[in-house]
């Protein structure tokens, strides 16, 4: 019989042994092992083809990008009368709603055009009633509330006071005619019709109320078979502060009777609408997951939202914690710059079950690390040391490269934020310099793992063959490479069970899937074979459910972060310009370490390190290159810059004297970045820069550009607000009597220095009803503000009564700030344009749109003041 050549048998039992790159300590093979290593012949290939990390690389991006596209952007076909019948939910009906509503133009609460919106809500429901089914009972209630205060004290709401006064809401309840028991226990349905001063509100959040007209529609057709009621409110105030729900469960009968409160919002101006916020009961998530046909939630955003990261609120937080009900919050997210779903499946656990799950794969991760680190001694525990640092150099070296740019972009383009109209150059101007710094950073901690391994090689493996050492070492080294990774999740594991972040279950999944596909393709318990190159489905396998359940929400995440760098500026000037870019860079090196860590660790052996560098550095130049040019404006009409352009007049006293009003038009703005560009565009004699402050009570300006052309027209003395000081009683408790005329506004905005005063009462003067009552109230920085809002019918004329501090320091002129000399600081809104403002407004370039929020002043504001005395 012909017999095998020794090379070749050598090599056959090599080939058939190598399977992983555990090592040891000791020589455990036994004699044929070592025959085998002593042969010359044996060959361990340290190389990765450059074709297979390409394929990876491309694999990554566009299965990304399709699992976006399929949960996110594969939107229902819309559906008209004739096919979804009477019962039905019909797109085209909802959306003739909202034309029908943003035809109005702006209705902000106080505004005519609001009383048309609500108008028009109460016309769609009564033309609803009247083709109800005849066992369905619609109670219709136009609800009025006189006035109110709102003393959320969590999130946007710590030190302030919001009172509301002459609201309107339009309240549905339809149940079963039969069964009124129904009426006991009701869900509710919420939105608000209100939009802000500067919009029509179509995205935020006139579709909100088209669906809920659309839902009541066909909800009227077949509640006779309802075992419960089911509330519609359209209320009006949220923009102000969340108003209007307060004064629903505050005040309305039927609010007793609520059970589960669903409220349907807007961040942006379209997508799917998903669920953002859910509990605190999770039998309400638990149900929609059951019985919703296109089922579409995130907790990540949850976190995000509750963390207060994101600068925003919605009724939801009334209905949660003013009136203690479980429920959901949906909104829509795409395009948060202008500011249904279909997935197949939707999955919920509760706490206690994550718990038990998180646990149970931590103890035995430490389990399977601590006998690893045991069983290999101090080499493995170096080895494990070494590879944590390639970990921290990729998170430096990415962080590091991603946020030189966010420096480098303010020195080339007209905006610090070019890449507003165009999300996708965040790619080339923040991820390439990402990617390449992560892949740098791994890349030295390999060499350095791998120049240890090399040393150790002879003391590990006495009879390696020193043909095979080095290779040997390369692939020992992208083995624990791969395991850092796993080390990495599992401390996010760790940290987010520990803190109860509902996002945790993506730790989880970029753990347990890599490390059960390294556990079934790589691992072996002989300590005897050579390790080989990775698998490339090892990969595959391990990366697939991570990359389903997370890659998706990234994209979304993404989008959203950078879509609220146009508001990222809270106080105008106060924020260096480059800080927006940094956030961003961050993130998105966040991301590539997170997400790319494994596939980064299958780069080190193969010939793609150089293509890599020069693909990255290629895409990062182009896109700078595009931003110097100019290429891609950074604001478009469709995705326009936040601006606010006031006229202000201004008669703050900060020393009690007696001054004359100053009259201005000022424009800023919320985004990075200054406004030459803009004033130029106007022209009327802008001027911009830093040496005019404005306190507009709610927030400050250091950075505007103002205008006195035409200024001292469109208004007159007896618009200023007066704040009177009617009786002061000095003493042990002294005790200030104080009248304030808001004159023509019914929206204004009062601080109180509470470094002086204790406690304060205020009153409508009118009606002596009392409007906030004496109690503990919070502040922010020494200051309380009080936040009103009205219908047209709101009064004007109040009573203050001060309370100071018992113990309190005389106030100073000397090193204290000029507002710490004043006691009280009112601004007044007026939404009416004065002839200078209309030309203003008419110049305004296409790229820019009038923004407001709750705490934005309106085209007219007057500020006052009263000083310590």
């Amino acid at each position: 019989m012909r017999q095998r050549p020794k090379g070749a048998s050598s090599k056959s039992n090599l080939s058939g042994a190598v399977a992983s790159g555990e090592t040891s300590n000791r020589d455990n093979s036994g004699g044929k092992v070592n025959n085998v290593l002593k042969d010359k012949n044996v060959v361990v290939v340290a190389k990765r083809s450059s074709y297979v990390i390409f394929t990876l690389f491309v694999l990554a991006i566009y299965g990304a990008w399709g699992v976006y596209h399929y949960q996110f952007e594969s939107l229902p076909v819309p559906l008209t009368l004739d096919q979804v019948g009477k019962r039905g939910f019909s797109e085209h009906e909802a959306m003739k709603h909202v034309e029908a509503l943003t035809r109005l133009g702006p209705h902000p609460v106080g505004s005519d055009t609001l009383e048309s919106a609500l108008k028009y809500v109460t016309e769609a429901i009564e033309t609803i009633k009247k083709k109800a089914h005849w066992e369905v009972d619609m109670e219709v209630d136009l609800f009025h509330a006189k006035h109110g205060a709102n003393n959320l004290v969590g999130g946007l709401f710590k030190g302030k006071t919001l009172v509301y006064s002459d609201l309107n809401h339009v309240v549905l309840r339809i149940m079963p005619k039969y069964a009124s028991e129904a009426g006991e226990n009701a869900i509710l349905v919420s939105s608000h019709i209100d939009t802000v001063f500067a919009a029509e509100g179509a995205g935020d959040c006139s579709s909100c109320v088209a669906v809920m007209l659309e839902l009541a529609r066909g909800v009227s057709q077949w509640a006779h078979g309802f075992k419960h009621a089911v509330i519609f409110l359209f209320n009006t105030g949220e923009e102000e502060g969340l108003n209007g729900a307060h004064s629903f469960i505050t005040q309305h009968p039927w609010s007793d009777t609520v059970r589960i409160a669903i409220d349907l919002e807007a961040m942006g101006i379209g997508g799917k609408s998903g669920i953002f916020q859910a509990g605190p009961h999770p039998w309400a998530i638990e149900n929609f997951a059951l019985v919703a046909k296109y089922p579409s939630a995130q907790i990540v955003a949850q976190d995000i939202f509750l963390s207060g990261a994101i600068k925003s609120a919605t009724d939801f937080q009334v209905y949660k914690e003013l009136a203690g009900l479980s429920g959901l919050d949906f909104a829509y997210a795409d395009n948060t710059a202008v500011y249904h779903t279909k997935g197949t499946y939707m999955i919920t656990f509760r706490q206690r079950l994550a718990n038990m799950l998180y646990n149970s794969v931590i103890l035995q991760s430490l389990l399977l690390w601590s006998t690893s680190l045991l069983m290999g001694g101090y080499s493995a525990a170096l080895s494990l040391l070494l590879s944590c640092l390639s970990l921290v150099l990729m998170w430096i070296f990415s962080i590091s490269f991603s946020s030189v740019v966010a420096f480098i972009l303010p020195l080339i383009s007209s905006s610090p934020v070019p890449f507003i109209s165009s999300p996708w150059l965040v790619v080339g101007l923040f991820g390439a310099p990402a990617l390449l710094g992560a892949f740098l950073g791994q890349l030295v901690g390999f060499i350095v793992l791998e120049s240890y391994l090399f040393r150790t090689l002879p003391e590990r493996r006495k009879n390696l063959p020193a043909n095979l050492q080095s290779s040997v070492a390369k692939l020992d080294a992208e083995r624990w490479l791969y395991k850092a990774g796993l080390l990495q999740w599992l401390v996010l594991l760790m940290v987010g069970n520990y803190y109860r972040i509902g996002s945790t279950y993506l730790a989880l999944a970029w753990l347990v899937c890599p490390a059960f596909a390294y556990g079934l393709l790589e691992a072996t318990l002989s300590p005897a074979r050579l390790p080989k190159p990775l698998k490339t489905l090892t990969l595959l396998i391990g990366l697939f459910v991570p990359f389903l359940l997370s890659s998706g929400m990234v994209i979304r995440l993404s989008a959203t972060i950078i879509g609220t760098a146009v508001r990222f500026v809270r106080y105008p000037g106060t924020t260096p310009e480059w800080m927006g870019n940094v956030i961003v860079a961050v993130f998105i090196a966040a991301i590539v370490c997170l997400t790319l860590v494994y596939l980064l660790s299958y780069i080190h052996i193969s010939g793609a390190k150089m293509s890599i560098i020069i693909a990255t550095s290629i895409v990062f130049v182009v896109s700078v290159g595009a931003v110097w040019a100019g290429v891609f404006p950074p604001f478009t009409e469709d995705t326009a810059r936040a601006v606010n352009v006031v006229h202000v007049v201004d008669e703050t006293r900060t020393n009690g004297e007696k001054l004359e009003p100053v009259s201005y038009i000022s424009l800023f703005s919320t985004t990075p970045g200054n406004l030459i560009k803009e004033a130029d565009h106007i022209g009327e004699g802008f001027v911009c820069g830093t040496d005019r402050h404005l306190d507009f009570v709610t927030f400050s300006v250091n950075y505007s550009c103002s205008t006195d052309k035409g200024a001292a027209t469109g208004w007159l003395e007896s618009d200023i607000p007066a704040i009177h000081v009617d009786k002061d009683v000095k003493g042990e408790s002294r005790e200030t009597q104080i009248s304030i005329d808001t004159r023509a506004s019914t929206r204004w905005s009062l601080a109180i220095n509470t470094r002086e005063i204790d406690d304060f009462r205020l009153k409508d003067t009118d009606s002596s009803e009392e409007l906030i009552p004496l109690g503990e109230k919070s502040s922010v920085d020494g200051w309380h503000t009080i936040q009103f809002s009205g219908g047209r019918k709101a009064p004007t004329k109040f009573n203050l009564s001060l309370f100071w501090l018992k113990n309190r320091t005389q106030t100073t002129t000397g090193g204290v700030k000029n507002n710490d000399r004043l006691l009280l600081r009112l601004r007044t809104d007026v939404d009416r344009s004065t002839p200078p403002m209309k030309t203003i407004l008419q110049k305004l370039p296409p790229w820019c749109s009038q923004f407001g929020k709750s705490t934005s002043p309106h085209t007219l504001a007057f500020l006052t003041s009263l000083s310590i005395f």
